[in-house]
């Protein structure tokens, strides 16, 4: 499964790619209008109030899933902010959120 390079979420529809382009490595949620992607500041805020609504948990500790997962992907890698400095989630605690979101999807 196609995952999108800035947040890994899965790209499984043309409608999740970013301007509906089957073959984009961005979702569209993670580039702005003009196709370009989104400030790291931005990836991570969008990824902070996901988890919030998702997975009803609080600012805190959805931060600290957003830059366990933003550290993990190469994009991120090459494109540091200090937003991703600070505590991460455990591996434990980053497996348990995902699998409560994909069982309430």
């Amino acid at each position: 499964m196609k995952q999108c390079l800035a947040c890994s979420m899965p790209i499984e529809d043309r409608e999740l790619c970013a301007g509906g382009d089957i073959d984009a490595e961005f979702c569209l949620y993670c580039v702005n209008e003009n196709g370009e992607v989104k400030s790291c500041d931005e990836v991570f805020q969008g990824g902070v109030d996901f988890f919030i609504q998702s997975a009803n948990v609080d600012r805190e500790f959805a931060e600290k899933i957003v830059r366990k997962n933003m550290n993990s992907l190469p994009y991120w890698q090459e494109n540091k902010s200090d937003v991703l400095n600070g505590k991460e989630a455990t591996d434990k605690e980053f497996g348990e959120i995902l699998e409560k979101i994909q069982a309430e999807i």
